[in-house]
């Protein structure tokens, strides 16, 4: 049982170890994402532990001058902590229960940014209310038209614009 909740506390130590960074192999883990991982296991309650003590335990279990956290600092900078998170349980229990907040978890970054509707800005973006030069950039839909309506294309056939006999030169001559 230890071992394979072990390989599940490393798994998740893995996957937070590269997020946001893509030459990072997952052997080691930078503080940014040590106090993402807390905050996001729900090892950091706020309460109990805080930011501040996140960053305290892993600048004390970190090799000095290093910047980044191996997986057994890291299983030290957990007995430092369990014990602040879980303070009526045993050491071994409450290193359990934060190791139970942890395993099977992943970085949570979906629907990290989403168009707004607030306000306003709806209103600005509805373009079936789009009069003048404007109306001309969207089509039906209400999709952008592009380049197209962006600019007014030189019709260079010899007529001028909007004429209604364009076209008919040659057939009377």
């Amino acid at each position: 049982l230890h071992s394979s909740k072990m390989s599940e506390v490393e798994n998740a130590f893995r996957k937070f170890a590269i997020y946001g960074d893509t030459s990072a192999s997952g052997n080691d883990m930078t503080g940014k994402n040590f106090s993402k991982m807390c905050k996001e296991c729900g090892v950091m309650d706020g309460k109990a532990v805080t930011s501040t003590d996140i960053d305290i335990v892993f600048n004390k279990v970190k090799t000095k001058g290093a910047r980044t956290i191996t997986f057994a600092e890291f299983q030290q900078a957990m007995k430092e902590l369990c014990c602040k998170r879980f303070k009526g349980k045993s050491p071994e229990e409450a290193l359990q229960a934060v190791y139970g907040l942890i395993e099977g978890k992943e970085p949570g970054s979906v629907g990290a940014t989403k168009a707004t509707k607030v306000g306003g800005v709806e209103r600005l973006t509805d373009t079936s209310k789009y009069t003048g030069s404007h109306k001309e950039r969207f089509d039906e839909s209400g999709k952008g038209k592009g380049l197209a309506g962006r600019q007014d294309l030189t019709d260079n056939s010899g007529y001028v614009g909007a004429y209604k006999g364009a076209g008919t030169y040659d057939q009377t001559h």
